[in-house]
């Protein structure tokens, strides 16, 4: 494909999303913008969440890491089903009796101010790092393939992509993302399929064919039974269940949706169905990415510097033309949901938890809306920077660099909602936040020396686990005498 041909792919999915966008931000409040006026059919919230936490991240990266650790990460994935359980059956009855809007209002009425504010803020700085970097995957192969031939700068890139994504959220927020979700759910499958076929077709092998050929070469392994190594298969299942329920039971942009259901029983049909589907297309995209290793081999193909690169370049330079628009297409579905979905939750949790804007009588509903509009830029402007600086020092995988930060940024709300969840004891709120602070560097610093003190223990992503437990004991610590 040309530059020229995937650009105006990309403008011509854009304008989709915008004709969406007209039909369903028609007569869009505040509320609409929050939670959807509860009115969204739990069937579809299911099938647009497919896409909103397979995000660019899984479409690139998950199979470019197939080379490096074979089909491990599809333990993390089954304990996704452990954790989506605990969502539906533990977090979204909490949230649907207490009437939420934002989830960490939760901790205000548990704890106290200090406790609110401390969760609302790791949800703002995770949710920041998390949609940088699928932005980042996404958007840099846009520059890669397209906006390097005209020597546009990477800055102006990703402005062009946020300053679209504005634009389309700006007024139906979560009523307008529910309905997009599902349109770029479908492409980002129908691209995944697509290229599983032909290149089973330029190998003139079946599916069958395939799988076993990949087993053979050692890519589809999933046990890693040394127990210092960091993908040991017990540290990979039970760290899935936990980031499961931080990155979507404890996130207010994935439980944001849940909340604009009908009712309870509704958002839970939406959790269990969602969670099985999800945990198959996972395995779909692994075996895309030993695919793309057979291909790689089978055409005397050149890996890529970055493993996250391999996807896009096998489909853009080496499948055809057909392969190539599906790709961008699923490519550009990919990286929507990364932006759309976090700038809403972003906006509604800094505008509830922060501004307490919702309750501020002293505003009528035009200026409520326009210091709405203000967050929103703002947050923008935030991603476009996290962005950039992104770009300047990336390294590895973006999925497992994902994950890691994830363990640091989402391991005190993992341990302040346990033990609100697990204890009726109250604690000193005002010490919270320096427990939630204290929590992570004490984690980093285990991490980092964990070999020497655990005799050859390598930490992977149960670092979310060690964080959790070291925020409880630290409220434990602080929690009132009486």
């Amino acid at each position: 494909m040309t530059p020229k041909s995937i650009l105006i792919a990309f403008f011509a999915y854009t304008a989709l999303l915008f004709f969406i966008t007209w039909l369903t931000a028609r007569k869009a409040t505040n509320r609409s913008f929050y939670i959807g006026n509860k009115s969204s059919p739990w069937f579809v919230v299911s099938y647009g969440m497919i896409g909103a936490s397979l995000s660019g991240v899984t479409f690139m990266s998950v199979p470019g890491w197939v080379g490096e650790t074979q089909f491990s990460y599809f333990l993390v994935v089954s304990g996704y089903l452990l954790g989506y359980a605990v969502i539906a059956t533990v977090l979204l009855p909490l949230y649907y009796r207490m009437n939420l809007t934002s989830i960490y209002s939760y901790l205000e009425s548990r704890f106290g101010f200090w406790s609110y504010k401390t969760g609302a803020f790791y949800f703002l700085l995770s949710r920041v790092i998390g949609a940088s970097f699928r932005m980042f995957l996404v958007v840099n192969v846009l520059q890669v393939f397209v906006f390097d031939a005209w020597n546009i700068p990477f800055a102006l890139t990703v402005l062009i992509f946020i300053i679209l994504i504005l634009l389309y959220t700006f007024k139906g927020g979560i009523k307008t993302i529910i309905w997009t979700d599902t349109v770029q759910t479908t492409f980002m499958l129908l691209a995944v399929g697509l290229s599983i076929y032909l290149i089973s077709k330029n190998m003139d092998l079946s599916l069958s064919g395939l799988f076993h050929k990949a087993v053979d070469k050692g890519l589809t392994n999933i046990f890693n039974t040394d127990w210092s190594d960091r993908r040991f298969f017990l540290k990979q299942f039970f760290s899935g269940m936990f980031i499961t329920i931080v990155m979507t039971g404890l996130d207010q942009e994935m439980m944001q949706k849940n909340l604009s259901c009908r009712n309870l029983k509704d958002a839970q049909k939406n959790m269990f169905t969602f969670s099985g589907v999800l945990v198959f297309v996972n395995f779909v995209f692994l075996f895309l990415g030993a695919t793309l290793f057979l291909f790689a081999d089978f055409k005397g193909i050149a890996l890529p510097a970055r493993s996250d690169d391999l996807f896009p370049m096998i489909a853009i330079n080496h499948l055809g033309p057909l392969a190539g628009l599906v790709f961008v297409i699923g490519l550009i579905s990919a990286a929507y949901p990364s932006a759309d979905g976090a700038l809403t939750s972003l906006t509604t949790s800094f505008c509830i938890d922060f501004l307490r804007l919702p309750q501020k009588n002293t505003l009528n509903e035009k200026q409520k809306e326009k210091i709405r509009y203000l967050v929103h830029i703002a947050f923008a402007l935030i991603l476009l920077a996290v962005i950039i600086l992104f770009r300047a020092i990336n390294d590895r995988a973006v999925i497992d660099k994902l994950f890691t930060v994830a363990g640091y940024t989402y391991g005190p709300l993992l341990g302040l909602y346990a033990f609100g969840l697990f204890t009726r004891k109250q604690v000193k709120d005002k010490l919270v936040p320096v427990i939630a602070l204290i929590s992570p560097v004490v984690c980093y610093l285990i991490s980092r020396y964990s070999m020497l003190i655990f005799g050859g223990y390598k930490f992977g992503f149960e670092l979310l686990i060690l964080n959790g437990l070291i925020t409880f004991a630290g409220l434990y610590i602080v929690r009132r005498k009486t």
